[in-house]
């Protein structure tokens, strides 16, 4: 498979994985407000389900992404891409996390307030943001 096939398939696991950082976040906001235990259990499946296509999005996106370095490593000299390196780190640390919490809600030990997970729930945005401008614009 070409260079551009592998960026293409790149991107469309990009936009799967951030599908789910956006809104696995928002589920628990749900979760975390809701007091009815039917709206709980549903919330409960629909985070489990959704994680786990988060977890293709994300293996497959990074998978893509190392496949696209091997295929074109000149850019590994780029400091551009040290800094975009640095912050798909830290969505790995954010998908980690979320881990984290659906396990927490999973039995019902969560103690996030709904304020805080909407404060969370913005990170990956702001990820995004300087992910998408560092590869675009290729600054320094």
């Amino acid at each position: 498979m070409s260079y551009l096939w592998i960026k293409s398939l790149h991107i469309v696991f990009v936009v799967t994985w951030f599908a789910g950082l956006f809104y696995l976040p928002r589920l628990f906001v749900y979760h975390a407000e809701s007091a009815d235990a039917a709206v709980r259990a549903q919330l409960k499946i629909m985070e489990r389900r959704l994680l786990t296509i988060t977890h293709i999005g994300g293996a497959l996106a990074l998978l893509c992404g190392i496949l696209t370095l091997a295929l074109a490593p000149e850019f590994l000299k780029q400091p551009w891409l040290h800094a975009k390196l640095t912050l798909v780190l830290g969505l790995v640390a954010y998908h980690v996390y979320l881990v984290r919490l659906k396990n927490q809600f999973a039995v019902d030990a969560c103690a996030r307030s709904p304020r805080w997970l909407r404060i969370f729930n913005e990170v990956p945005g702001l990820l995004l943001i300087a992910i998408v401008v560092l590869a675009v614009v290729k600054p320094g």
